[in-house]
């Protein structure tokens, strides 16, 4: 293993500390004609601190990691996109790759994408799995598969697919996708909208599962409690609407309630917190601009009927996963919003009171691209780094 310490940039709050008034250094934004719709709905107050991080480097040579989740004993599974599950002990024994997947399409951003376990892991032993899948001709969308895990780690058995997005597209981009278990047990399925002008459009129709939050029970199933259960021309598994590409997502500890980070368009990384039946915008109203510089659309950030996000980035942060932070390592931390980032890189965090920003902090920008975040059951952070040569690393304050 490798240690690392870094003097955190922006870094974190002691909870009696004063926040300044300047946001964090970022430079100017994208779209600087557009204004927010409410005060310190992007480019919040700079937490200031001086925290020292230390990084360990658990696991390296993992190529493209994705997501990560942690087995009963502190064991981590971890996906490569090319389409391989591991195992990865806490002091770096990294296993062969598991066996049993279903076959995924890995090109572009596509491959195998996040890992969750069962609610009931503990006595089924169930493994869900996110993916692009192929499906002919080059078509291909975000499928959920689930399976059980040998006893030994080595193998998915039973291996069923309880989700497929529709329609699947010939793009490969902008598959979202992370799993988000309710308290009650069904499943928050996030999904992108496929990057192209054409199937962007689906995002705002109920026809299709493009650009939506959907929700499914454990087995695929629709719950009777969805919104558009019964409606005629609409798909029952669809939570929300309007969504552009969700890779992040966690269900916030005291209420919970699912909140979402996508990415936008050039200046345009949204934080959500869907709600059943509403509508959040994407592609009719939209913070930054198209990467060509045009707008998208009309241009328009505010329409009656459609959802403004809770804060957004412009510039980006290029949003991987988050997490609510709940542990007692970082002192002041507990019920930030802790969040991965591709560009600059590093980490994130936001505090928050009720639902809106106060507060925003940077971390480890040296680290370069990182996917995914998670609260280990040491209380540390463990974050996965999106490279060929990726690692699993762990962050703690420093000693």
């Amino acid at each position: 293993m490798r240690v690392a310490s870094f003097l955190s940039s922006a870094a974190a709050l002691m909870l009696a500390s004063p926040v300044v008034a300047e946001p964090v250094p970022t430079g100017p934004p994208n779209a600087p004609s557009q204004t927010p719709a409410f005060e310190q709905q992007t480019r919040a107050p700079q937490i200031e601190d001086t925290t020292r991080l230390e990084t360990t480097t658990v696991a390296d040579g993992l190529e493209l990691p994705w997501g990560l989740a942690f087995l009963p004993g502190g064991d981590l599974l971890v996906t490569e996109r090319p389409g391989r599950l591991r195992r990865i002990t806490p002091d770096g024994e990294v296993s062969a790759p598991i066996e049993g997947l279903p076959e995924v399409d890995a090109r572009g951003q596509g491959g195998l994408l996040d890992v969750s376990l069962a609610p009931d892991f503990a006595d089924s032993r169930l493994v869900y799995l996110s993916y692009a899948e192929p499906r002919g001709n080059g078509d291909n969308a975000t499928a959920v598969a689930r399976g059980r895990l040998s006893e030994d780690s080595t193998r998915l058995t039973d291996v069923e697919t309880v989700f497929q997005q529709q329609p699947a597209w010939d793009s490969t981009k902008h598959f979202g996708s992370r799993l988000v278990w309710d308290t009650d047990g069904t499943l928050w399925i996030t999904l992108g909208e496929r990057s192209l002008v054409e199937p962007r459009q689906r995002a705002q129709t109920l026809d299709n599962t493009i650009g939506k939050v959907v929700r499914v029970n454990a087995d695929g199933s629709i719950p009777d409690d969805n919104p558009f259960v019964g409606r005629d021309g609409a798909q029952g598994e669809i939570w929300s609407l309007g969504h552009r590409n969700i890779q992040g997502a966690a269900r916030h500890p005291e209420t919970g309630t699912l909140w979402t980070i996508e990415h936008g368009p050039k200046g345009g990384d949204e934080l959500n917190r869907p709600e059943p039946g509403l509508n959040y915008g994407w592609p009719v109203i939209t913070y930054g601009e198209d990467y060509s510089g045009a707008a998208i659309g009309e241009g328009i950030t505010q329409k009656a009927g459609m959802e403004q996000p809770i804060y957004y980035w412009d510039p980006v942060i290029a949003p991987g996963d988050m997490t609510f932070y709940t542990g007692d390592q970082f002192d002041g931390w507990q019920n930030s919003l802790v969040i991965a980032s591709l560009k600059p890189g590093g980490i994130v965090r936001l505090t928050l009171d009720d639902n809106r920003v106060t507060g925003e902090a940077r971390y480890l920008e040296g680290l370069g691209r990182v996917r995914d975040v998670d609260q280990g059951p040491d209380g540390a952070l463990w974050v996965l780094t999106d490279k060929r040569d990726g690692a699993l690393i762990r962050v703690q304050p420093q000693k």
